[in-house]
């Protein structure tokens, strides 16, 4: 039988496509927040608790005019807009929450209408190592934690060379070590050189708005992107890992791509990503008396309905969608504060 030439179609679909991966990032955070040194003493905790033992130096948070559908609805529509995306040629929108919570069908149903194995890696090969964040000071640990992981996979008649001083530990039990203040304490020293490096700059955002939850792994790769020249961070290998509430986990890497030529897929990333610092320090400091009593708001009020928001959306920023009011059926309407290009206010009842 004579032997036929795969049809040009087959021949392209055999094919790896190339730098298929990430393309574009959109961050969101509240325009609000309180100081973490101040809510210390207002909570009557000591000096530290939260800045030191938390890793934490603010904390944002959300008055009663904003939830979880106003700021899916503001991330998905500033994503488009800063990326000039036109809706009819999304395929595919995939929605990450805490469901219990945030009910993520419905928050999709609402978003849509806007218009290896462990011997295989070790963190030698990765050039940066992204957690998800509920705290800094965890996430420190948990980079001590694959230390020890690595350690214990070495064998020992290499132990000294590549992990020099930590020679006493050489008969340690992975099983035994979770509650063992020594080892912590020693793998979190010996860590802290390749922390410094390979995470630290993923916590710039953690450090400034707090644990955001389903979000943070990727507000610690922002973090990383918005932190590093594109020189810096080409042909970069990074490792991600989000923790699962207990029931699974995800650990992957990204081979950040080599171009950081000027027009490359990394320059525009980077490029639509430089309005993340200065939304930062645009946000407005909120004391924690007023911070407190935001926050008794939103507790009796939850679930309420009707209900009109009792906070100003004068405070957000240019652009968020934020909640009008609740009817006696629990339906939300929700408006959107102008951009300056774009006066009109959109409207859009769900």
């Amino acid at each position: 039988m004579k032997a036929l030439k795969p049809s040009l179609e087959r021949q392209n679909m055999a094919t790896w496509p190339k730098d298929v991966g990430i393309v574009a990032l959109e961050l969101l955070v509240p325009s609000l927040y309180v100081d973490q040194a101040q809510l210390e003493e207002f909570d009557g905790v000591s000096a530290g608790k939260y800045t030191i033992g938390f890793g934490q130096s603010k904390m944002g948070f959300c008055t009663d005019r904003e939830d979880i559908i106003s700021l899916c609805l503001t991330v998905v529509s500033k994503l488009m807009a800063r990326y000039n995306i036109d809706y009819s040629n999304i395929g595919r929108l995939e929605v990450g929450t805490e469901t219990i919570v945030d009910k993520s069908k419905s928050v999709k149903s609402k978003a849509i209408q806007v218009d290896g194995g462990k011997e295989a890696i070790r963190l030698k090969h990765l050039d940066a190592m992204l957690f998800h964040s509920p705290y800094c000071k965890l996430v420190q640990k948990s980079l001590a934690r694959l230390v020890l992981n690595d350690y214990v996979l070495t064998p020992k008649n290499e132990l000294a060379a590549e992990f020099p001083g930590l020679e006493n530990f050489a008969e340690v039990k992975l099983e035994d070590t979770y509650f063992d203040r020594d080892v912590e304490k020693a793998f979190m020293t010996f860590s802290k050189g390749d922390f410094e490096k390979k995470t630290k700059p993923s916590l710039f955002i953690a450090n400034q708005v707090g644990n955001m939850y389903t979000p943070s792994l990727y507000g610690g790769l922002v973090s990383l992107l918005v932190c590093e020249s594109a020189s810096g961070l080409a042909g970069k290998r990074v490792g991600l890992f989000s923790y699962g509430s207990g029931l699974a986990s995800s650990l992957y890497s990204l081979r950040i791509s080599k171009d950081a030529s000027k027009g490359s897929a990394l320059d525009k990333l980077l490029s639509g990503l430089s309005y993340v610092k200065p939304m930062l320090e645009a946000r407005k400091a909120v004391d924690p008396l007023e911070f407190s009593q935001i926050m008794e708001v939103r507790e009796k009020n939850h679930h309420k309905a009707p209900y009109t928001p009792q906070s100003s959306p004068d405070t957000l920023f240019p652009g968020t969608w934020y909640l009008d009011y609740i009817d006696d059926k629990h339906r939300r309407f929700y408006q959107r504060i102008p951009l300056a290009e774009q006066p009109q206010i959109q409207r859009l009842a769900l």
